[in-house]
């Protein structure tokens, strides 16, 4: 029996054992196969993180949040985990240890398996991923400040990330491969109310091309003369869909250990309560996440402190 599950190495799931631990819970454990980290070292730069004044790559952001963190007592087991369950006031953490199977009891449990970026599949956007391929413009819209840039999608996310690059860049072309959108009716009035912003539509990307400096054009076609031209720009936002990592939550009988929206985001209030007590979420995983590092790093704190609070209230 341990007094806390977190499942998710990323900043959320390690500011989670960090509070914990340092908050006087003795047995923490972090579940994450891999080396903890999350989704945030695949990025080759990060500039926007409070009292870190160097531009430092993912991997590199990342490391010392490992040591600190595991400093305080925090344990890792690098077990994949399947599934968790509810096992009375308690629950049942189901991972695969090697040898099949197996089940751990935890009195609590902290979910911070975050989430993906939809990939459009588009030809070259594995090759310059991260090179002038983006998925959030709050992260790199400041590197194309005064620049024509462009934007993949449709719905609500690719629309208002459209508005919100036109505070930086000098012209967002707005690429969509129908005529009508998904996005809320106020919101798409507005985007065509921004002179900055220009529509695409109907077109798809057939093409990111670039070169070792990483994007410099697109290759699109208009979908109603079937006409393929080039659109010169140093990078494509594409906001084409997100997934969660909800899987461990998917119990035997197809339901979910607790309450999702629409989308697989775990429902919780601003305490990270989710509503079976004893569990928490998150970070990405959550509904409204912000998807930034700050925000999933202080969702972490905060998960931890509630789980703290849960703990002693049911000692």
């Amino acid at each position: 029996m341990i007094d806390l599950a977190i499942i998710g190495g990323g900043p959320a799931g390690l500011s989670a054992g960090l509070y914990a631990t340092r908050g006087g819970i003795k047995d923490v454990v972090l579940f994450e196969k891999g080396a903890p980290g999350g989704q945030i070292t695949g990025s080759s730069e990060i500039e926007n993180y409070p009292g870190v004044k160097e531009i430092k790559s993912g991997l590199d952001f990342m490391e010392p949040w490992q040591e600190q963190c595991f400093r305080f007592g925090l344990k890792h087991n690098m077990s994949e985990v399947i599934r968790v369950e509810k096992l009375g006031s308690n629950f049942a953490i189901i991972h695969n240890s090697g040898k099949g199977e197996e089940a751990i009891e935890s009195k609590s449990v902290i979910i911070t398996t975050g989430g993906r970026p939809r990939k459009s599949n588009i030809k070259g956007e594995q090759e310059f991923w991260g090179r002038g391929v983006s998925t959030c413009a709050t992260c790199d819209a400041f590197f194309y400040k005064k620049k024509e840039v462009a934007v993949l999608g449709g719905g609500d996310t690719a629309i208002e990330e459209a508005i919100y690059l036109t505070k930086f860049a000098s012209k967002v072309h707005l690429i969509h491969r129908r005529d009508g959108f998904r996005a809320a009716p106020i919101t798409v009035e507005h985007a065509r109310n921004n002179p900055q912003i220009n529509f695409l539509i109907p077109y798809t990307v057939e093409e990111i091309c670039g070169d070792e400096k990483g994007v410099s054009s697109l290759k699109i076609k208009n979908l109603s003369t079937n006409e393929i031209s080039t659109l010169e720009v140093p990078v494509i936002f594409e906001f084409v869909g997100y997934d969660v990592n909800n899987q461990i939550l998917k119990q035997k009988d197809g339901s979910n250990l607790c309450d999702v929206n629409e989308f697989g985001s775990v429902k919780v209030n601003l305490k990270m309560h989710t509503n079976v007590k004893g569990l928490f979420a998150a970070g990405d995983i959550r509904v409204d996440a912000p998807k930034q590092v700050v925000c999933a790093a202080g969702d972490g704190a905060q998960a931890a402190l509630e789980a703290i609070a849960y703990l002693e209230s049911h000692k």
